[in-house]
């Protein structure tokens, strides 16, 4: 006999609300963005890379500043890569370590995206508030980074 399991009222379940959310975002983002041929996941690399070009990141530093996994950085970085728009450049001290850059192909890429990125920046504001996005954005970095895995190793 199984247990009596009480369902969780429709909308409860914070992953799955947050999941939905963040699926149609990405779609409106990549919508917008679709001209350009970037992803929004690649142009948020891009940016992420350029907004560090003065103290270029290594792969592991980039993907602790996108709260991804190296593995899925490396993923997204090979067709920037391979389209000329970044490269991965071995630090002189040491060898194993690359630093990813933006070239200037990408700087030109970046300067077709950051309009486009804007309209669904505005669209998304226009929709929820510029005060409650601005909230929202706050909100989700702190959930972002408190159940990271890093915070998790940082913690014992």
């Amino acid at each position: 006999m199984s247990p009596n399991i009480e369902p969780i009222p429709f909308g409860a379940c914070n992953c799955s609300t947050l999941r939905k959310a963040s699926r149609h975002l990405s779609q409106l983002y990549d919508a917008a963005l679709a001209p350009s041929g970037l992803k929004s996941t690649q142009a948020a690399i891009m940016m992420e890379v350029e907004r560090r070009k003065d103290d270029p990141p290594t792969m592991h530093e980039l993907a602790k500043a996108l709260v991804l996994e190296q593995s899925t950085v490396g993923q997204n970085l090979r067709p920037l890569e391979r389209d000329g728009l970044i490269a991965l450049k071995q630090d002189a001290a040491d060898r194993r370590r690359r630093h990813v850059t933006v070239t200037e192909a990408g700087r030109a890429k970046l300067a077709m995206v950051l309009p486009l990125w804007a309209g669904a920046q505005k669209r998304f504001e226009d929709f929820l508030g510029s005060k409650e996005a601005a909230e929202l954005r706050a909100t989700m970095l702190k959930v972002a980074y408190e159940f990271s895995p890093a915070s998790e190793d940082d913690s014992g």
